[in-house]
């Protein structure tokens, strides 16, 4: 058994998700959210139910009967330099909040190895990639000045494949995941601190967990990659899939968004995975089209950007685009993307209007 790390997760919602695994492998997890959330987690912890292959009934992974411990507090509980990794579990927008914004400014600022799980790649991580104007991509982030004091080293992507959604019907400590897939992280910089990665992949591959059958595998595993382009496979199927959940008239599933026109979707998903192998990706750092598209048949829900778009949200993440201002950088552009992402600024100017009265 390896040391236990302290690892302060910002975003308890998805961040739960990887809580969970980490847990099982005794380390101290910090979760940063809400006042109501963290009195909920620290009075009864968490539980996240997801379907394992083979199985009729799903599993429940109850926080409280792990060997690590958990906690949750508000931004300013907690100071990063006490903590091995932090990891960023929150929409892009959230970062600017009051409070978060602090917090984020503190980690930058301590040099703890910083993973970000999320679908919108933080401006120091972009800068990891060569040949692009970063200062050109700035209008893709509701903020870039929260990101200024990051040392790009310092900063990794992990790639949030596995979907997951609070049930409404729920507390806010019960976590459904909807697709048991990967989490990929992208190395650091610092062998220290990919170090500190592979051991934690090490201690999730060793997870088994007790099924009144005997010691079960679980999926939602964390896969170390040395190449920094495998997180962007995430961009095609965000792309194809959970921004074309967004229509002019409100929302649909991601299987519709994906299998009402295979071949429109497949356009869109081949353009972007085509961009990243121009950016400095192997072919074999993306995912096939097939396989992206076989698991959208799953997808029952509209994406989080389409439901937050018609709850009136006046910000959501915007990798739409930021691929969109990659391309245009490379002399490339994709007639679906310019319309999605002329249909995102619309509705969210849309929002702010309805904001602002």
């Amino acid at each position: 058994m390896s040391k236990p790390y302290n690892i302060l997760l910002l975003g308890a919602s998805y961040g739960s998700l990887l809580a969970s695994k980490l847990l099982y492998g005794g380390h101290s997890v910090k979760l940063v959210c809400l006042p109501a959330e963290a009195d909920l987690f620290n009075k009864e912890g968490f539980r996240i139910r997801m379907p394992v292959k083979g199985r009729k009934d799903q599993i429940e992974i109850d926080s409280r009967k792990l060997p690590g411990k958990v906690e949750a507090g508000g931004p300013g509980a907690y100071d990063p330099k006490d903590f091995d990794l932090v990891g960023l579990a929150m929409q892009e927008p959230q970062y600017r909040s009051a409070g978060v914004r602090e917090l984020l400014d503190a980690v930058a600022k301590s040099r703890v190895p910083c993973m970000s799980i999320m679908n919108m790649p933080p401006l120091p991580f972009i800068k990891r990639i060569p040949g692009l104007d970063h200062k050109a991509l700035e209008p893709a982030y509701t903020d870039p000045t929260v990101w200024t004091h990051f040392d790009p080293g310092c900063l990794t992507l992990c790639s949030p494949d596995p979907q997951a959604v609070r049930p409404p019907d729920e507390q806010v400590n019960v976590l459904q995941v909807t697709l048991p897939t990967n989490f990929k992280v992208a190395k650091f910089e610092n062998e220290k601190s990919n170090a500190i990665l592979r051991q934690l992949e090490a201690d999730i591959d060793a997870v088994r967990f007790d099924a009144p059958e005997g010691k079960i595998e679980l999926p939602v595993k964390l896969r170390y990659h040395e190449s920094l382009f495998v997180p962007l496979a995430k961009w095609a199927m965000l792309l194809a899939g959970n921004y074309r959940c967004i229509t002019e008239t409100g929302m649909r599933t991601a299987e519709e968004a994906v299998h009402s026109d295979l071949e429109t979707s497949r356009s869109v998903y081949n353009f972007v995975n085509e961009l990243c192998v121009k950016l400095g990706a192997a072919p074999g750092d993306m995912v096939p089209f097939e396989k992206y598209a076989a698991a959208a048949k799953g997808l029952s829900r509209p994406a989080s950007a389409a439901r937050a778009l018609t709850n009136g949200v006046p910000n959501i993440e915007r990798a739409d685009k930021l691929v969109q201002l990659i391309a245009k950088q490379k002399g490339l552009s994709h007639p679906v993307i310019d319309a999605t992402v002329a249909l995102v600024d619309k509705r969210l100017a849309a929002n702010r209007a309805a904001v602002q009265k």
